[in-house]
This record gives C-alpha cells, sequence and structure tokens, in this order.
C-alpha cells in the first residue's frame, strides 16, 4: 500500500525510486510488520489475558507444562 502512494512521487525526488526494487520492498514490509507486532503485540496479549483466553493445561500432562497456565494463546495460529 505504501509503495502505492510514494511510485508518483519517484518522478519528482530521485530518492523514492529505490521503491521499483523488489527487495527493499520487501525489506520495508518486514520492518514494517515487526514494527506493528511490536506495537499491538502487548495490547493483544492484555486483551487475551483480561478475557482469559488461553489453552487448557490439562493436569495429565508434563509437570513443566503447569507453569504455562494462563498464558494467552491462540489456538496454534
Amino acid at each position: 500500500m505504501l509503495y502505492w502512494l510514494l511510485v508518483p512521487l519517484r518522478g519528482d525526488i530521485f530518492f523514492f525510486n529505490v521503491f521499483r526494487y523488489i527487495t527493499v520492498r520487501t525489506a520495508l514490509a518486514g520492518i514494517t510488520a515487526l514494527t506493528l507486532s511490536f506495537l499491538l503485540g502487548p495490547r493483544l496479549i492484555r486483551f487475551l489475558q483480561k478475557r482469559q483466553i488461553g489453552q487448557e493445561i490439562r493436569p495429565e500432562g508434563p509437570q513443566s507444562h503447569l507453569a504455562k497456565k494462563g498464558t494467552p494463546s491462540m489456538g496454534g495460529l
């Protein structure tokens, strides 16, 4: 989406010519996704904890799994 906003500027500003290259667009997409994850991740975790959405820990499972009780889970997504 950002690509379509900046493409018209490449004729006016030489620097925006780099958006023609798929490697630059891929790197910027990765950076954007990572930034959104860092910004929205803590809010999502708090929301899931508040709603008590998590994976149920079975008592017959390994003892190490009992420490995970209350950890938000999205069901394998």
